[in-house]
């Protein structure tokens, strides 16, 4: 007999594949044993990873590539709290440029970055990845304060469209 009060999952951004599978197992699970369903912002919990390995007072911008050169975003300042909103954003040389202090870029993304963004306040480290145990504090604090998601018509953030290219 299992007796869960709730499940956490990633609410994305990310793979379009991995949200459905993740966000469809939760939900299954909570239907099956009618517990709550509570959804983490995946960059958001990258910037506590972040956070919690480095203790830095800077802006932390978690990044997730998205193929080409265009990647996922967000930035937080060091109290975790919202500076931009998430967003599938196409990087070149000036992005980020308008920037004036320390900005660490954290995850999947960060090497393209790297490579890529010309800001002296630029710091890169490719080693932050959304893990699950980084959600715990972030599950916890929405558990206590009621911050929970529909089980029927909760859907993740997928930031984009899905696009399936036509064969001709």
């Amino acid at each position: 007999n299992i007796n869960l009060d709730a499940v956490a999952v990633s609410a994305g951004p990310g793979s379009y594949t991995g949200l459905r599978i993740g966000v469809s197992t939760a939900k299954g699970i909570c239907y099956a044993l009618g517990c709550q369903l509570i959804a983490i912002d995946t960059l958001k919990v990258m910037a506590l990873g972040f956070k919690q390995a480095n203790q830095a007072n800077a802006i932390i911008c978690p990044v997730i590539d998205a193929r080409r050169m265009e990647i996922y975003t967000a930035m937080y300042d060091s109290d975790l709290n919202e500076l931009m909103p998430a967003e599938a954003k196409i990087i070149d040389e000036n992005s980020f440029a308008d920037i004036d202090r320390t900005i660490y870029f954290c995850g999947s993304g960060a090497e393209k970055c790297s490579n890529i963004i010309k800001n002296p306040n630029a710091k890169f480290t490719s080693l932050v990845k959304p893990i699950a145990n980084m959600m715990v504090q972030l599950a916890e604090e929405a558990y206590h304060n009621n911050q929970f998601e529909d089980v029927a018509y909760y859907e993740p953030f997928y930031l984009k469209e899905f696009y399936t290219p036509q064969k001709n």
